[in-house]
């Protein structure tokens, strides 16, 4: 199937014109809420002003990125059962980051994941460390939205030239550096509560279409996909299951999936938009409902797709498996739903990249250069924000180049990359900073660093960089990791280096750890720390 036959029918004038409404509308709300943005807290933590439903809107709106919306439909489409673990694995995390971390994170740090950490430890050296983490999930995480920008721009505009897509992907990193700058963390809030509503009645909308032409027939959908992609899509194994190596495979991206939400930073930092660790665990009880609604509606989407346009025509789509869903709106509703879609889908982007260059770039400022290289002593407040926002710039600058390199990748997979940096460089330092009295600035430094760079260094090596004709660089092939996920090595790793250096160094601080348990557990103290 050519370009042409891929997105026959479609408009792009129509295209365009939603999703510049979009942006018009988001932007008027953005610039409304900066009006209100004039301290370190309204800009990292809008204020602190948002309750527990809302916040859990945004949080869905920050998590449901690119990756849930076209990466996992596709996944679906094309791999059947095993497209549908992206959704298992995504959604189960939040029991970990629910139980483990929400309300001891609200009410032990103030705006950043580097406060935690550093809370009983050298403030100095565990700050630069996490702000290191910090830009390296964000960057992996910017990878996968960038990438899914330029697959879906060539698939709605016809635009099939690496020139053309790359151009796009810039004009989405230059609006979502203008919805950070203006807006900060409140006006990236509401961009993001505004797009989770979208997404979910869109996605909703969708699934009620697709069951009506079967029916309301589950098992005729099925079918229907069967006779399109054969029976393997029903059967677990399809992706997974055919080498041992495979399975090991899985294995890895399912530890990587549940355990990698706990530790990303942009999602870390939602907790500090609310008032009360109260508020902050409705925040989750929120997100759990609305994220787990939305991945049952994925079910439908993926299926769907594969039963009504066929793994052969979304492997031929510009943006292969990640054109699934704009294709099965194109089927179901004509041009008018593929630009609604389409503009959901961009949206999504634009809401999942603010948030995160918010995140990387609240990380530098406050906790390298207030804290790092000023030493916590930082004379004008406003200079934090002003070097916060530098910051935003040159992220946005860099997640463009990195998304065209990353562009035509599976979007689901680059953020599985994300998610195991995630759990390996994150994770278990927070799990041993908030649960283990014995751990220290060693153990901490070990495990950010040493999960980091294991991490980064079996991606580099892995199939997916080189080495096959799907990988980032098809015609290199230094290949010397078998594994695509890292996971089930790096995250291990990481939590064996964190003990290994807390019991090669005799620094220990009982009292401290005590005073961080007192607050993680009760809340004591916490809402001292959050003043400004």
């Amino acid at each position: 199937m050519t370009l042409a036959q891929a997105v026959e029918g479609s408009s792009p004038a129509l295209n365009i014109s939603i999703f510049a409404a979009f942006v018009v509308i988001t932007l008027v709300v953005v610039f409304r809420a900066s009006k209100n943005t004039r301290t370190a807290a309204d800009y990292y933590a809008a204020g602190r002003a948002f309750t527990g439903p809302q916040n859990g809107i945004a949080i869905s709106g920050d998590y449901l990125s690119a990756a849930s919306f076209l990466g996992i439909a596709g996944a679906i489409a094309l791999n059947g059962y095993d497209g549908f673990l992206y959704s298992i694995g995504f959604l189960v995390a939040w029991l970990v980051a629910l139980l483990l971390v929400a309300e001891l994170l609200r009410n032990t740090g103030k705006y950043t994941m580097g406060d935690v950490l550093a809370f009983r430890m050298r403030q100095r050296p565990v700050r630069a460390a996490a702000a290191v983490s910090t830009l390296a999930v964000s960057f992996f995480y910017l990878l996968a939205q960038m990438a899914g920008a330029g697959g879906l721009v060539a698939l709605l505009l016809g635009i099939n030239n690496p020139v053309g897509q790359a151009a796009v992907i810039a004009v989405v990193g230059v609006i979502m550096i203008v919805y950070v700058l203006v807006g900060g963390m409140k006006g990236t809030t509401w961009v993001q509560i505004i797009k989770a509503a979208l997404l979910i009645v869109g996605a909703a909308g969708i699934t009620v279409w697709v069951l009506a032409r079967f029916g309301f027939n589950l098992s005729a959908m099925l079918g229907g996909a069967v006779d399109k992609g054969g029976a393997a899509v029903l059967d677990p194994g399809k992706q997974y299951g055919k080498t041992g190596l495979t399975q090991l495979d899985f294995v890895s991206l399912a530890l990587a999936l549940v355990l990698g939400t706990a530790g990303l930073p942009h999602i870390l930092m939602r907790f500090y938009t609310v008032p009360t660790a109260k508020e902050a665990r409705r925040s989750v009880v929120w997100a759990i409902w609305l994220i787990g609604i939305f991945y049952l509606f994925t079910l439908v989407l993926g299926y769907g797709a594969g039963a009504l346009v066929g793994p052969e025509a979304i492997n031929a789509a510009p943006g292969k498996a990640n054109s699934a869903a704009p294709l099965l709106a194109q089927v179901l509703g004509g041009p008018v739903l593929l630009g609604f879609i389409a503009a959901v889908a961009f949206a999504t982007i634009l809401a999942v990249v603010a948030g995160l260059t918010i995140t990387a770039s609240a990380s530098f400022a406050h906790d390298v250069y207030a804290n790092v290289i000023k030493k916590g002593e930082v004379d004008d407040k406003d200079q934090e924000v002003r070097v916060a926002r530098i910051t935003a710039l040159v992220i946005g600058a860099v997640a463009i180049v990195g998304g065209i390199v990353a562009n035509g990748q599976n979007i689901a997979f680059l953020v599985a990359l994300a998610f195991a940096v995630a759990a390996s460089a994150n994770l278990p330092t927070i799990l041993y900073s908030l649960f283990w009295k014995r751990f220290n600035t060693s153990g901490a430094l070990w495990s950010i660093y040493g999960g980091l760079a294991v991490c980064i260094l079996l991606i580099v090596f892995s199939p997916a960089v080189s080495g096959n004709s799907s990988a980032m660089f098809p015609d290199a092939d230094f290949d010397l990791f078998p594994l695509a996920n890292p996971g089930i090595v790096s995250i291990p790793v990481s939590f064996f280096l964190g003990w290994l250096g807390t019991v090669l160094s005799k620094e220990r601080n009982d009292a401290k750890y005590a005073e961080m348990e007192v607050r993680a557990l009760t809340g004591v103290g916490a809402e001292k720390a959050t003043q400004h």
